[in-house]
């Protein structure tokens, strides 16, 4: 049993050695988004409200882009297995094109439509005054924000392919530079030291902005700088050409994953809808919770990123039953660590609530929430390792399937009713839309050990331009 679910210290230090910079990267990423509620969160509970809400709709612009990247980074990662770096410079283009397209759209949509999405937020019980307040602090927020999703999702672009290539520092390095940035920046513009401006959440959000083309800068130059190492960027920009046939495959087989992306952060915004009817309190509980839970879930979500790389390049590579060990191994470890993650999420979230100038109410409703999710990481972090592992073989509809449509299947028509047509207490359904992750550990467990994951999907395309 042992052999079967852990491996090696050896395959431990080939895992730590792809996921930890990861790891890093993304707690620096969270970490930036933790910086900015926080200290909105030291002004004000309209203030915090509208920042949140604001960012509850970029995420889904965010989780876009991560779908957009991950469905050519699935080739990317193949083709670099099969040691074919025309075919990686290729899924680059196709990054930084759709990354460029969605940015645009983005934008034009949430500019259009941003009152009164941001206003199905702000229905439950409360002062009319606070619900005003928070729409115009998010508004303003948001406005700014815009000017950050261009680098944000350029930056995106080069950072999974240097992952998918083998480096996981530069994205790390950048990233601490950008976090300290914007550490900087939101003591200075928020609270208006050093003769600035107090400017509050506007405040916030040019620091982020700022954050982003400093991160953005560091990615490219140092990248650009490195052609040696990095065959691949040698000339990416001399055309936008992609082999039409490799394009129209990485559509074929990456739309499901960008859409499985976008629905999903959809999802999951519309399930904080759902509990928002509840009062505005629980728009406020609910920012403090997965503000942390994003801070602990960062580690299990590395996991899933190293599985895709390391899995991915095997399966390019043609080693099919190594893959199979390297996707059992990762998943037990990922679980195993979420266990000891969850416990210190716990325990953390006892007192996290405390540092913001919100009501008690509103603390100990975060915490509650904090301790559900904790309860739940280890289920949380198995769909995330099975999730990562299917995506790894380019079975995307499947991902499709097994992520995104069982929240819209499921999760949020279960949330609709007890939300609206039951007086259920807020814990208890929260609790209850929640704990149907562990069905989806059921169904995943079931498809990994089938097998029907196990693909190569670049063997016939090297050298074909």
């Amino acid at each position: 049993m042992q052999n079967k679910l852990f491996g090696s210290r050896a395959f431990y230090r080939r895992v730590l050695a792809v996921g930890v910079p990861i790891m890093v990267q993304n707690a620096i990423t969270n970490f930036v988004s933790l910086l900015d509620n926080v200290m909105i969160g030291r002004v004000g509970t309209v203030e915090m409200s509208g920042v949140a809400i604001a960012n509850q709709l970029l995420f889904v612009f965010n989780l876009i882009v991560f779908g957009a990247v991950a469905g050519a980074g699935i080739f990317g990662a193949q083709f670099y297995g099969n040691n074919d770096m025309d075919g990686v410079q290729h899924t680059m283009r196709f990054k930084l094109i759709i990354c460029t397209v969605l940015t645009g759209i983005c934008i034009a949509v949430l500019a259009a439509f941003g009152p009164q999405l941001i206003g199905l937020y702000l229905k439950g019980e409360g002062r009319i005054e606070d619900a005003e307040a928070s729409l115009k602090f998010g508004l303003e927020y948001m406005r700014v924000m815009y000017i950050g999703l261009i680098p944000y999702a350029i930056t995106q672009a080069y950072a999974a392919t240097l992952r998918e290539t083998g480096e996981t520092l530069l994205p790390m390095k950048a990233g601490i530079v950008a976090v300290l940035v914007n550490l900087t920046f939101n003591y200075i513009l928020i609270f208006g030291h050093f003769g600035a401006p107090r400017m509050g959440v506007v405040g916030a959000a040019i620091a982020t902005v700022l954050s982003r083309f400093v991160e953005l800068a560091i990615v490219v130059i140092w990248t650009h700088r490195h052609t040696a190492r990095f065959p691949y960027i040698s000339g990416l920009y001399r055309s936008m050409h992609i082999p039409c046939h490799l394009f129209w495959d990485i559509v074929r087989r990456g739309t499901p994953l960008l859409l499985n992306e976008g629905l999903w952060a959809a999802g999951m915004a519309m399930l904080n809808q759902c509990y928002s009817l509840r009062s505005l309190d629980v728009v406020a509980a609910t920012n403090i919770s997965s503000t942390i839970w994003n801070a602990f879930a960062c580690v299990y979500l590395a996991l899933g990123n190293t599985i895709s790389i390391m899995v991915g390049q095997e399966l390019g590579a043609g080693e099919f039953e190594r893959a199979k060990v390297t996707a059992r191994h990762t998943t037990s470890f990922s679980v195993a660590i979420s266990i000891g993650v969850g416990l210190l999420m716990a325990l953390v979230g006892t007192y996290f609530p405390l540092i913001y100038r919100t009501t008690d109410a509103v603390r100990h409703l975060a915490t509650q929430f904090i301790t559900v999710g904790a309860c739940l990481m280890p289920f949380t972090a198995l769909t995330n390792a099975l999730y990562f592992t299917l995506r790894a073989g380019g079975k995307t509809v499947i991902t499709f399937l097994f992520d995104s449509a069982f929240v819209w299947g499921v999760n949020i028509p279960i949330a609709y009713v007890l939300s609206r047509y039951t007086t259920m207490p807020i814990l208890m359904l929260y609790t209850c839309c929640q704990s149907l992750e562990i069905i989806k550990c059921i169904i995943g467990s079931v498809m990994v050990k089938k097998g029907i994951w196990i693909n190569n999907i670049v063997a016939d395309k090297k050298g074909e331009t």
